[in-house]
């Protein structure tokens, strides 16, 4: 009897530890975790409409603090939460599928200070006071932009000496472009001290020039054996509609015409996504909704707990429904002319990528796009590893990379902090191009 109830307080004692145990490993949110700092950037002085941030200082700069470049990330979408890059991508903790975090060893926030904001307002944890505040086109997005990272730079006087880098990917392509020059436009009528220490801009899988980029997924599928002629001559004709629409500026028509390619392409092929086509399931980036819509996330990123976290807003996706097709190319040629681009895309990406960046880009008025396009595509390693290709010229730099989508930190999360650390740190491939390494008459490939 006596052994009997000794084994049964054991037990009991054992049982207890293991939900202890269990408690502890399952808190959501670890105090390691916490961003830097993280809260709401107002956009003017008479709305309560805010930007969200978050904000991690660099693990292990190799510089001064004053001097640690500073890297913005902007999500696509249009609509969609930075918080998807920041927890399930290229932030410091991914979310895992049992709502917990754990480290990332692919991390932006390694060498840099980063910084992820929830863009347009009414965007993840964004707040628009009115549905008409939330900006239609990409001049609004990037005033409020302005107004929030010069409000960010503002908290802490050792921001304003540090280089700034725009990033973002997918409809970023056309956000990154937007506050990139609108930064120029402003800096030029700004005293020094109020200037935005602009360095860079990197742009992954983006829709920049949607009347070029849509013309490309007949043929691009067609050449990857997903369809066939017949299936490619349906898909030409429908994008030829887009095309229509967008050159006779029927925007809302343009955009829809648009998504009937994509729907059609998406139906022909039955893959999963076309975000990546060697996918057997889509990207799960849900996760990052399951995790922050608990009241513990909520609380630790000082959110209000009523917030309801969408990854994606279908508001703000309607008030920017008629900018989808329409261009921001002429921005990426002036900030070229100014400063360093970076343009990255994944392998797999058939929606935003390679094929649809490279024609694009092969179209830009730029003093230096013939050099670029006969400029070596160079082999880039990682650890020894084939890691993808890179192909520069003076300001502008294309990375392809291997075995990604267009998530490409998810997909090569070690890779990416490689690319992104060495373009911004200018190293190995990512080093200016010296004049007699590139000859215009080359026949060196043309692919980006």
């Amino acid at each position: 009897m006596k052994s009997t109830m000794i084994n049964t307080l054991f037990f009991c004692l054992f049982q207890s530890s293991i939900l202890l145990s269990s408690s502890k490993s399952t808190n959501p949110f670890p105090k390691e975790a916490l961003p830097t700092k993280s809260g709401y950037l107002p956009i003017n002085s008479t709305s309560s409409s805010s930007i969200f941030y978050t904000f991690y200082e660099a693990q292990n700069s190799t510089s001064p603090l004053s001097q640690t470049p500073l890297l913005i990330w902007l999500q696509g979408g249009p609509g969609c939460s930075s918080m998807i890059a920041n927890f399930y991508e290229l932030g410091p903790w991914r979310v895992t599928k049992s709502l917990t975090l754990q480290r990332n060893p692919g991390s932006w926030n390694r060498r840099f200070g980063l910084l992820f904001l929830d863009n347009p307002i009414g965007t993840g944890f964004s707040i628009a006071s009115t549905p008409q505040e939330i900006p239609t086109d990409q001049n609004g997005v990037a005033k409020h932009l302005f107004a929030a990272i010069t409000r960010f730079v503002k908290l802490d006087p050792v921001f304003k000496s540090r280089p700034i880098y725009i990033t973002g990917e997918s409809y970023a392509g056309k956000y990154v472009p937007a506050i990139g020059y609108y930064i120029l436009k402003k800096n030029e009528k700004l005293h020094a001290s109020k200037k935005v220490n602009l360095a860079g801009l990197a742009i992954g899988d983006g829709l920049t020039d949607p009347l070029t980029q849509v013309a490309t997924h007949a043929a691009n599928a067609y050449y990857l054996g997903l369809i066939n002629e017949r299936q490619k001559n349906i898909l030409e004709s429908t994008q030829l509609e887009a095309i229509q629409l967008t050159k006779t500026r029927n925007w809302s028509d343009a955009t829809d015409a648009r998504s009937r390619v994509l729907i059609k392409l998406q139906s022909m092929t039955g893959l999963a996504t076309l975000y990546d086509y060697t996918r057997k399931v889509p990207y799960e980036d849900d996760l990052v909704a399951q995790f922050l819509n608990l009241t513990k996330a909520k609380k630790a990123l000082g959110v209000n707990e009523s917030f309801e976290y969408e990854v994606c807003s279908e508001v703000v996706g309607a008030a920017l429904h008629a900018d989808v097709m329409k261009s921001v190319k002429h921005k990426v040629e002036e900030l070229v002319k100014r400063s360093r681009v970076l343009l990255y895309q994944g392998q797999y990406d058939i929606r935003d990528g390679v094929v649809q960046v490279e024609a694009w880009v092969k179209t830009m008025k730029w003093e230096g796009i013939d050099e670029f396009l006969n400029a070596e595509r160079k082999i880039w390693k990682v650890n020894g590893e084939v890691a993808g290709y890179v192909q520069k010229w003076k300001s502008l730099t294309n990375v392809v990379v291997l075995r990604a989508g267009h998530l490409l930190p998810t997909d090569q999360p070690v890779n990416s902090q490689a690319m992104i650390e060495d373009w911004v740190l200018e190293r190995g491939l990512f080093q200016s191009v010296q004049l007699d390494n590139v000859s215009i008459n080359s026949t060196f490939s043309h692919l980006l």
